[in-house]
């Protein structure tokens, strides 16, 4: 008898820990640099938690190996919530790119909540001779255009892969660190075409100094009802969703993952209007569900590598 204190003690030690929790600086690692979708995103929220969880919340940008330094910098870190994974579909895509990436994308890391959806846009310099979707694709099979992404392996990146397989069209693909170096090479016409999160293109897309032809989506995005989706514009059936979401190292007490999943589902709401500057929606969610989901992308994503043909440059 005289063990049961003890065993009720450490039973109890993990949700006293996520009582608690943080006691200290959280850091979360974004795989992009800053000024991107990855890494507006992640600021929105950490000045959120940092409000209300009374701890600092840092983002740590790491724009290494197309976001994979970053994924591996959590999977190998303590898994005691301190460092925490800004989660994108580079995530699961990377994986079916380098097979022998340093990770398992599903395995190695404990699922908190998906944050927010977004849709990528197709757009190209105001001097390409294409003003819709089926302009451009007759311009490519005329001529070698390039298109510019954020990193290797991101969705935006086998965004661009799949119009070349669904439109019968071939660009040579040019990464950048980050989304906004993406749309800074766009507007200073080092590259013809991009697909990046739509977020950081409106304003240059509303002030003319890029033209969009179409968003990735099967509807219209609420923050630019006047750019058609691609489907829509001459490659039927064309549709990808950008999302973002948050993750940390496997074996993370569940406590802690049940604890920021409360909190940030409790956060999304009050963020609706910021996300919505950017072109995102919030999405929110329990842990089962971007548990479930992270699986359904995991094996969407291997299936457009496969298609596309696509390789890690």
């Amino acid at each position: 008898m005289k063990l049961l204190p003890i065993l009720l003690l450490l039973a109890a030690t993990p949700t006293l820990h996520a009582q608690e929790y943080p006691t200290r600086p959280v850091r979360l690692v974004v795989g992009l640099g800053a000024g991107g979708g990855s890494d507006t995103v992640a600021r929105i929220l950490t000045t959120k938690l940092s409000e209300m969880l009374g701890q600092s919340f840092v983002v740590d940008n790491r724009p290494s190996a197309g976001g994979v330094i970053a994924i591996e910098i959590v999977a190998k870190s303590a898994p005691d919530g301190y460092t925490l994974l800004a989660m994108s579909p580079t995530h699961v895509v990377t994986p079916s790119l380098r097979p022998n990436v340093g990770y398992d994308a599903l395995r190695d890391f404990a699922p908190i909540v998906l944050t927010v959806f977004t849709p990528y846009v197709l757009s190209v310099r105001t001097s390409v001779q294409a003003v819709n979707v089926k302009e451009l694709i007759a311009l490519a099979k005329s001529q070698r255009l390039t298109y510019a992404s954020s990193g290797i392996g991101g969705s935006n990146h086998l965004t661009g892969e799949l119009f070349k397989h669904m439109a019968g069209v071939d660009m040579i693909h040019v990464p950048y660190k980050s989304g906004s170096q993406a749309n800074s090479a766009l507007i200073a016409g080092e590259v013809h075409v991009s697909f990046t999160a739509i977020g950081g293109l409106v304003p240059h897309i509303k002030s003319g100094r890029v033209r969009a032809l179409g968003v990735t989506s099967s509807k219209r995005s609420a923050a630019t009802p006047e750019i058609p989706t691609i489907a829509e514009s001459g490659v039927p059936g064309f549709e990808v969703i950008g999302w973002y979401g948050l993750g940390a190292a496997a074996k993370t007490p569940r406590a802690i993952v049940d604890k920021l999943n409360t909190v940030i589902n409790k956060a999304l709401p009050e963020l609706k209007d910021r996300y919505a500057a950017i072109g995102t929606e919030i999405a929110g969610g329990s842990v089962v569900e971007y548990t479930a989901y992270l699986k359904v992308e995991h094996e969407k994503w291997a299936r457009v590598v496969k298609i596309s043909g696509a390789k890690a440059e």
